[in-house]
């Protein structure tokens, strides 16, 4: 396929007015200005995209589509396996489908991959996965599984098991809890590397990509204590970790860019229904750009809607944050924070061929999405005659 005339954002730092975008086999071939455009091959696909914009498809960085459902209720609700608190076996890729309206949503707004899990009841709620938008198999469509490992800190994990009189109670317990699990699991890990394990422990298996650093925890943290409790662990277990939703974050700008950890803002498109997000806040997202921390914007789907993903970056842009940096929260950035920036997040040789096409600025809400790409193929394009969309999708 041979994208032409649109102004090119790369997010590797190149921006084409006008440029191209080539893709072969799935992947990025080539990008540059439109002087340097080659020549359509025979049989190849172009597409004239005058005066659109035409970014990498964009990345939600943290949610839940596939695992809660939209339209099924209970029944479609596997987001929380609320029969323990620590519960690191669990895997989203058996929990997740792909017939989700909300997948046909999120590729509408132009938007072609997600991290998507297990929710906050649980102290350990279990393992994510990062995977494509498009398709009917989740095996098919995942990019890195396990790609992180929900921990949740505040209200949530220490309401969910009030009713069972089972710990934790208070925030006190829920750091014990996640401390222990981490204890156990290291000391597992020492006695495997010594070959003193006879039996592997299906319960302290999973924990070993994250005491390797392959994997990060991926902690639900609001309040800036419950943040800075999740920083002290850790550290103090020398693991990695992704601050998401991160409310309070521009209360504590100095500690978090001090521990070096990246932050998943979001989601602010909704009401301050808790008070652990009373300080909520559009503005958090341009302090910790000023503070020289890695972050990006999330939905939290289905807190707010997928689609709304590049509406909330716009809503940053708005309260300060410069607009460039709103379009890396929604590509590049997620891409860096999921560590999966090798495969998607900008257009650059080689990478996966996931393109998103816009009739303007995507952070605007007049914007339409007018193709979205995915590995190569067009899996979505708007027609300004009839219903006002098509979707492509294998029957």
């Amino acid at each position: 396929m041979l994208i032409i005339n649109g102004m090119v954002h790369t997010m590797a730092g190149a921006v084409y007015q006008p440029g191209y975008v080539r893709t072969q086999d799935r992947i990025i071939a080539e990008t540059g200005p439109m002087e340097h455009a080659p020549a359509p091959r025979e049989g190849e696909q172009v597409l004239d995209v005058r005066g659109a914009w035409v970014l990498p498809g964009l990345i939600e960085a943290h949610g839940h589509i596939g695992i809660t459902e939209e339209t099924r209720g209970a029944i479609g609700d596997d987001c929380n396996e609320c029969s323990g608190p620590v519960q690191p076996e669990l895997r989203a890729l058996d929990g997740i489908n792909p017939m989700d309206p909300a997948f046909h949503d999120a590729i509408m707004a132009g938007i072609t991959s997600v991290m998507t899990g297990p929710g906050s009841a649980n102290v350990v709620g279990g393992q994510f996965v990062f995977m494509k938008t498009q398709g009917r198999s989740v095996d098919r469509m995942a990019v890195k599984a396990p790609a992180a490992m929900k921990v949740a800190f505040g209200e949530n994990p220490k309401t969910s098991y009030e009713s069972a009189g089972k710990c934790p109670l208070t925030r006190m317990g829920t750091a014990m809890l996640l401390r222990k699990a981490l204890f156990q699991a290291r000391q597992y890990e020492r006695e495997k590397w010594k070959g003193q394990v006879e039996k592997e422990d299906f319960s302290l298996e999973p924990w070993l990509p994250v005491l390797r650093k392959e994997i990060p925890l991926k902690a639900h943290a609001h309040r800036a204590d419950d943040i800075l409790t999740a920083i002290r662990i850790a550290k103090e277990f020398d693991v990695d970790l992704t601050i998401d939703h991160g409310t309070e974050a521009h209360l504590i700008v100095d500690e978090i860019a001090a521990s070096g950890f990246p932050v998943i803002v979001g989601t602010d498109l909704t009401s301050r229904s808790k008070l652990e997000v009373q300080n909520m806040n559009f503005k958090t997202n341009r302090i910790l750009q000023e503070a020289g921390i890695l972050f990006a914007v999330t939905t939290d789907h289905p807190v707010a809607l997928i689609e709304y993903l590049p509406l909330c970056a716009g809503l940053a842009v708005r309260h300060g944050l410069p607009m460039e940096e709103g379009l890396k929260a929604v590509t590049i950035n997620p891409a860096r924070i999921c560590r999966v920036e090798d495969r998607v997040g900008s257009l650059e040789l080689g990478k996966d061929a996931d393109v998103a096409v816009f009739s303007g600025n995507p952070l605007e809400v007049l914007t339409r999405t007018l193709y979205t790409i995915i590995d190569g193929e067009i899996v979505y394009e708007y027609e300004a005659k009839g219903e006002g969309c098509r979707e492509r999708r294998e029957p």
